[in-house]
């Protein structure tokens, strides 16, 4: 009983402290009492880090006074007002905000009506689809962090194409997973080198990464690409995380095919959603689509992905409540119409820059973006691709990313989704800033001589 009674102050005779709860005694050592504040970021919060903003960051970004800014740089098609979303789209959450059915938690993978509505709007004989298949999450973006999240561990490594989007480094570099880099190869409209991405695969290889259409190349893979690539994943077992948040906005006269549907055997999360087809990136609904192939994943993945879709509570619940009338309603002639455009000025501005000195811009079949190559040897008054931006905006006021902002060095973006005379103004700008710093190659002396 004597080992339960302390002295005056609480303190056993051995110098520990007890506290008493509930008639329950509890040491605390004097020593773990922290002598002054010190509250750090975590590891994960340090290790977080978006490379476009790293690079943006950096630059001395003062546009010319006497010439409006044009920023080609935002991959947001909303910016300037000329793409609105379609009445039907509207209508849709009009009516599910006025319905008021929808202003509660919906569950963490999202309603069942809106999960099956999904699944509708992209079931194919080839790659069937259920509700079950279906998890929304609160834009593409999440549904990228969830798969990632449930297919690696820390110290595994993923593949990610190069150039490629960003999120995906900063997403795994957080959590502990090596990334590694497979080039595109613009020569073949920025077709995957196989040869080096089968290269990189090794044991601790978790994830694919294949983003078709394009994020920052504009480019889009034709089956016979993609059943190649499909062979490479089956080969080494390693599945397959498809980013198609551009799948459909491809231009007239291309095609691309769902990876899902070409696969036999290689499982794969395909990541989507509302945000660029429809124009509203702001609303923030995305979804993963779960094609198991001879049931890879079984339970065990989606078991993973619903616990994940439980640590916040994903997709705001009223687009949920719009999304079934969204994807019945919107008319064909709406994406049309805003592939015909992005097709338009990708084309004048293919066809303004290519007969630039010094650039090299690839013509892209889809998405919202197209690349320029700077020849930098032609231009010795900038150091680098970030140095000839920064002044491109100096002295023409126009914003292109450089495309170090997706490890892809000598080249920049350059988003179409901006209005035509703008898209022209820019191209002509671009123009006479190459024009003004463009030198020609230098001749050798057997030139001179001739």
């Amino acid at each position: 009983i004597n080992k339960y009674v302390l002295n005056r102050n609480g303190v056993h005779g051995n110098g520990v402290h007890h506290v008493n709860i509930k008639g329950a005694l509890y040491p605390i050592k004097s020593k773990s009492r922290r002598q002054r504040w010190e509250v750090k970021p975590s590891e994960m919060a340090n290790n977080t880090l978006n490379p476009i903003r790293a690079i943006v960051d950096g630059m001395k970004l003062t546009p010319n006074p006497e010439k409006p800014m044009i920023a080609l740089s935002i991959g947001d098609p909303t910016v300037f007002g000329n793409l609105p979303t379609d009445g039907a789209v509207l209508q849709a959450m009009k009516d599910a905000i006025d319905s008021q059915k929808y202003n509660g938690y919906a569950p963490s993978v999202g309603y069942l009506q809106s999960r099956q509505a999904v699944a509708n709007f992209y079931s194919c004989p080839e790659a069937p689809l259920e509700a079950e298949d279906v998890i929304l999450t609160s834009g593409c973006s999440q549904a990228i962090d969830l798969a990632i999240s449930v297919l690696c561990n820390p110290g595994d490594n993923i593949l990610v194409p190069c150039p490629g989007f960003s999120l995906y480094k900063t997403l795994a570099v957080s959590m502990g997973i090596e990334v590694k880099l497979y080039n595109l190869l613009p020569e073949k409209s920025w077709e995957v080198d196989l040869q080096h991405m089968e290269s990189l695969i090794d044991e601790r290889t978790s994830c694919l990464i294949i983003t078709n259409p394009s994020n920052p190349c504009g480019s889009v893979f034709n089956k016979k690409h993609l059943q190649e690539i499909l062979k490479v994943a089956s080969r080494h077992c390693v599945p397959i995380l498809a980013d198609e948040i551009y799948s459909d906005m491809v231009f007239p006269g291309c095609s691309s095919p769902s990876m899902a549907s070409l696969s036999s055997d290689v499982p794969i999360l395909s990541c989507g959603g509302l945000a660029k087809r429809w124009l509203v990136p702001g609303w923030r609904m995305g979804w993963i689509l779960i094609h198991d192939r001879d049931d890879i994943f079984g339970t065990e993945i989606r078991q993973g992905l619903v616990k994940l879709s439980q640590r916040i509570l994903g997709a705001c619940s009223i687009v949920q409540g719009a999304l079934e009338q969204i994807l019945d309603s919107t008319p064909q002639s709406f994406y049309n119409n805003t592939i015909g455009f992005l097709k338009s000025n990708s084309e004048i501005c293919f066809s303004e820059l290519s007969s630039v000195p010094g650039l090299n811009p690839v013509m892209p079949s889809g998405a919202m973006y197209i690349m320029i190559g700077i020849d930098m040897d032609h231009f010795p008054d900038f150091k680098n691709d970030v140095d000839f931006t920064e002044r491109l905006v100096t002295e023409q006021s126009v914003f292109c990313l450089p495309a170090s902002a997706f490890e892809y060095p000598n080249f920049f973006r350059i988003v179409v989704t901006v209005p035509e005379e703008m898209m022209l103004e820019a191209c002509a700008r671009i123009r006479e800033f190459c024009q003004s710093h463009y030198r020609p190659p230098s001749r050798d002396s057997n030139d001179l001589d001739q």
